[in-house]
C-alpha cells in the first residue's frame, strides 16, 4: 500500500493535467453495475501518458490494471485498495492507414471500429457491431459472436511491455489468439495500446445489412435491458453453455438481486441491487449442477475479481528484437477519423 500511495503522489506531480480519480465506485465503471471502490482510476488522454504511468508504477514495483467498459468483468464488493488502475476512455484515435489498414487505440468501442470499417466499405468485422466492448479488451480475450473473431482481423498489436519498460509490436501469430483467450490474457507484462486490423474490401450496403441482421438477432435473443457482463460462461467443447443451463432446469434461478437470465440462460444479470457475491455464488450453483446432470464443467467467461487483486509485470524483459515506432497520423495526411 506505502508503494501504491507514493506512486499515485508521483503521477499527480509528473501528469497535472490528467483526471486522476480516487476512492471511485467501481460499478460507475462496467456494464455489471457491481463494484466497491477504486483506489485510483487514472484517465489519460494518449499514449505517451500511459508510458509515463507505467513507468513510475514500474519503479515502484506495481503494474496497472486496465480498463475499458468493463463488460466482462466482476468488481468485488469491497472494492480494489491496492490496485492501480488505468482506463482507456480518451484512447479513441481511429484512422485509416495509407495501405488501407485500420489504426484504432484500444479505447475505441467495438462498435465504433466494426462502423469506420463498414463506412470505408471494409467487411470482417460485422460480428463486433454489437460487442460492448473496447478494442484492448476485445484483444485480451480475443472477442467474437457469430462465427466471427477479433484474430481473423489482427495484423498488429502496439504494447508497452512493462519489464523491459519499452513498447513492442507483435504480429498477430506472435499474439497467441485462441478462443477466448491469447498471450496478453495468459501471461502478465503486456499493456495494449492500439491495434491495426486489416480487412477486405466490400460493398458498403451489404456491411451495413449484415451489421444490422446480427444486431436485430442480439436484440431479439439477450437481455440487453439488464446490467450483465455478457456470456457467463465459455462454450465448452461440443456443447452450447446457455444450452446445458437450460436443460438443467437453471432458466430464473436467483441468488439475491443476481438471475440467470429468463431470456437467455447463458447470461447471468443484475435484477436490481446484485452484490458481486449474489453474483458469485449463482456462478458456483450453475457450474454445479451443470456438472452433476450433464458431466460438463463449465468455466466462467465472466473476468473475477477478488479484493486482494494484485498484478505483477512478470519479472525480467525476455529477448526480442522486433521493438517499435511513433505512431501517427499517416504521413503528410491528419488522422481520417469518424
Amino acid at each position: 500500500m506505502e508503494n501504491l500511495e507514493k506512486a499515485i503522489q508521483e503521477i499527480k506531480a509528473a501528469l497535472p493535467g490528467m483526471t486522476l480519480l480516487e476512492n471511485e465506485p467501481l460499478s460507475a465503471h462496467c456494464s455489471f453495475k457491481i463494484g466497491g471502490p477504486a483506489r485510483a482510476i487514472a484517465v489519460p488522454s494518449d499514449v505517451s501518458s500511459v508510458s509515463k504511468i507505467c513507468c513510475i508504477l514500474k519503479e515502484h514495483e506495481l503494474a496497472p490494471f486496465m480498463l475499458g467498459n468493463g463488460s466482462n468483468l466482476l468488481f468485488p464488493d469491497e472494492g480494489l485498495a491496492e490496485l492501480f488502475i488505468i482506463s482507456t476512455e480518451k484512447l479513441q484515435r481511429l484512422f485509416l492507414l495509407p495501405d488501407g489498414a485500420i489504426y484504432a487505440e484500444a479505447g475505441v468501442s467495438l462498435a465504433r471500429l466494426a462502423s469506420f470499417a463498414q463506412q470505408n466499405a471494409l467487411a470482417g468485422l460485422e460480428f463486433a457491431s454489437g460487442i460492448p466492448g473496447t478494442v484492448g479488451g476485445g484483444l485480451r480475450m480475443n472477442a467474437g459472436a457469430y462465427g466471427g473473431e477479433l484474430k481473423d482481423a489482427v495484423e498488429s498489436v502496439v504494447t508497452y511491455y512493462l519489464p523491459a519498460q519499452s513498447l513492442w509490436e507483435l504480429n498477430n501469430e506472435e499474439c497467441a489468439f485462441g478462443y477466448r483467450s491469447s498471450r496478453f490474457q495468459k501471461a502478465g507484462g503486456f499493456v495494449l495500446l492500439s491495434a491495426v486490423f486489416r480487412l477486405e474490401k466490400g460493398d458498403e450496403h451489404e456491411i451495413a445489412a449484415r451489421m444490422q441482421e446480427l444486431n436485430t438477432r442480439r436484440r431479439d435473443k439477450q437481455p440487453l435491458d439488464l446490467p450483465s457482463a455478457g456470456s457467463a460462461f465459455k462454450r465448452p467443447e461440443g456443447h452450447y453453455a446457455a444450452a446445458l443451463i437450460d436443460e438443467a432446469g437453471l432458466k430464473g434461478l436467483t441468488v439475491g438481486g443476481a438471475q440467470v437470465s429468463e431470456k437467455h440462460a447463458g447470461f447471468v444479470v443484475n435484477i436490481g441491487g446484485a452484490t458481486s457475491h449474489d453474483v458469485y455464488e449463482l456462478l458456483m450453483q450453475v457450474r454445479r449442477t451443470v456438472y452433476e446432470k450433464s458431466g460438463v464443467e463449465l468455466e466462467p467467461e465472466i473476468v473475477i475479481l477478488a479484493p486482494d487483486y494484485k498484478l505483477e509485470d512478470h519479472g525480467p524483459a525476455v529477448k526480442r528484437n522486433q521493438m517499435v515506432f511513433t505512431v501517427g497520423a499517416p504521413e503528410g495526411g491528419e488522422a481520417q477519423e469518424r
